[in-house]
């Protein structure tokens, strides 16, 4: 499965818009949900990379980049809408910067949290990627 933007439906009306993430939207069981919120200025989240669990991120408000690495190459994508989301399967190394005042980043994970699930640092992830993995 390789990383893409999804978009999510988005119902809009003179009062408000509306979006729904439903069991179409995303293209796995839903485990967990967690956001990330009041990030300082220049701090960064991520870096890490998931041996199974499949993440699906949306920009609630304002936006913030997350740089992608599948090992031999880096994508950078810029989230700033909240009716789309980055699909990210397992196996990649993320990285979540620059984010905008106010940003809200919301998670939406195929697993519930598990420490083994997660590989921490980046030698270790081109280890995993290249030699280890099946």
């Amino acid at each position: 499965m390789k990383h893409k933007i999804i978009p999510i439906p988005k119902i809009e009306d003179r009062r408000g818009n509306l979006s729904v993430i439903e069991k179409d939207v995303v293209p796995f069981a839903i485990k967990r949900v967690y956001y990330l919120y009041d990030v300082p200025a220049g701090a960064e989240r991520g870096g890490h990379a998931h041996i199974a669990q499949h993440e699906f991120l949306i920009a609630l408000s304002g936006s913030f980049e997350v740089v992608l690495n599948n090992g031999t190459e880096t994508t950078i994508v810029t989230l700033n809408k909240p009716y789309e989301g980055l699909l990210i399967p397992n196996g990649y190394w993320r990285e979540l910067k620059n984010f905008s005042s106010g940003a809200v980043c919301l998670v939406v994970a195929s697993e519930v949290f598990e420490e083994e699930d997660y590989i921490r640092n980046y030698n270790d992830f081109l280890e995993w990627k290249f030699n280890d993995k099946p």
